[in-house]
């Protein structure tokens, strides 16, 4: 690997998985569509490292540029509207992003015969399923807008493999947290914003809805992972889930964040039940990753929350309003 491309880099994984390439001595080129304070301050330090792209991953012709003019050889496609309340109110821009921008990326790395492509679907993509952990032979039977673009996404990406070759495969992470998110609409970064300025963080549903939490650089070295084993034929046209592999529910999450902080808030528990467009149970197997690479998650829950608090003390502009 000498020269990667990454999608949404100014994001969350993003922003890891370019620290992760550069350490690596890997040539990194970013796409960024909107310039804000808040995306300087994710990319802090290394916008300097990397080269930028102006533009959108829906201008077919940009990507195929950036692809050919920067000699890129492996592609991390991130970039996707990544918020599952926005997508209910208003499902067209995310199927724009999510679904059509994959296709355009996906095309351009066609065109240009780049050796290396991994995808970001999501372990959304499974739905509700009633047995559990998800595994990678599990249906995709997503029911609501988000959920049913990152499992098209997935399935696009995957065609490309078997249609045409493209060594590219898919990855259904768990939720990812750590310090660098900057939507305060997401469950650890409002909890930690409301828990280090004193206020009580709310939760919108009973607080007994599970998830899988993955720590931001697990999640870079698990692309990192996938992306190397391309090389070889197990790989290709795979998707591979990534998590811790042991569901929190929601208020123990939040309540490990108050602790954590130093504050003695406890958890403002406003709803029912679970959130609309939500799914109340979710957690992934992970042993075909590990198998296959050998990748484990390090980061145990509460020593990286314990990172995220830290990150956001020293970056308090991150969730300003």
């Amino acid at each position: 690997m000498r020269s990667a491309f990454v999608t949404g880099a100014y994001g969350l994984l993003g922003s890891g998985l370019v620290r992760a390439l550069l350490e690596r001595g890997v040539e990194v080129t970013v796409v960024r569509r909107d310039v804000t304070p808040r995306s300087a301050l994710v990319l802090e330090g290394l916008e300097a490292r990397v080269n930028v792209v102006s533009g959108d991953i829906t201008d077919g012709g940009l990507m195929e540029r950036a692809l050919g003019e920067y000699e890129v050889d492996s592609v991390f496609h991130l970039a996707a509207q990544t918020i599952v309340g926005t997508a209910q109110r208003s499902p067209l821009p995310t199927w724009e992003t999510n679904v059509r921008g994959t296709w355009i990326v996906l095309e351009a790395c066609r065109h240009v015969e780049v050796e290396r492509v991994v995808v970001a679907a999501s372990d959304k993509a499974y739905g509700a399923h009633d047995e559990l952990p998800y595994r990678e032979d599990f249906a995709l039977q997503p029911r609501f807008p988000y959920d049913v673009s990152k499992a098209a996404t997935d399935l696009i990406a995957r065609s490309y493999w078997h249609s045409f070759g493209l060594p590219v495969a898919t990855t259904r992470f768990a939720n990812l947290y750590g310090g660098g998110d900057t939507n305060r609409s997401r469950l650890i970064p409002e909890a930690v914003d409301a828990a280090l300025s004193g206020r009580r963080p709310v939760i919108r549903s009973d607080g007994t809805p599970e998830r899988d939490f993955l720590y931001v650089d697990d999640a870079a070295a698990a692309y990192l992972a996938i992306a190397d084993a391309l090389d070889g034929d197990g790989a290709r046209g795979e998707a591979f889930n990534a998590g811790a592999g042991e569901p929190r529910s929601v208020r123990e999450v939040v309540e490990l964040i108050c602790r954590v902080s130093g504050t003695d808030t406890e958890p403002d528990v406003r709803g029912t039940g679970t959130p609309a467009g939500e799914i109340d149970r979710q957690f992934v197997d992970t042993s075909k990753i590990r198998e296959l690479t050998g990748w484990t998650p390090r980061v145990e829950l509460e020593d990286g929350l314990r990172r995220t608090v830290d990150w956001y003390r020293e970056h308090p502009a991150a969730l300003a309003p």
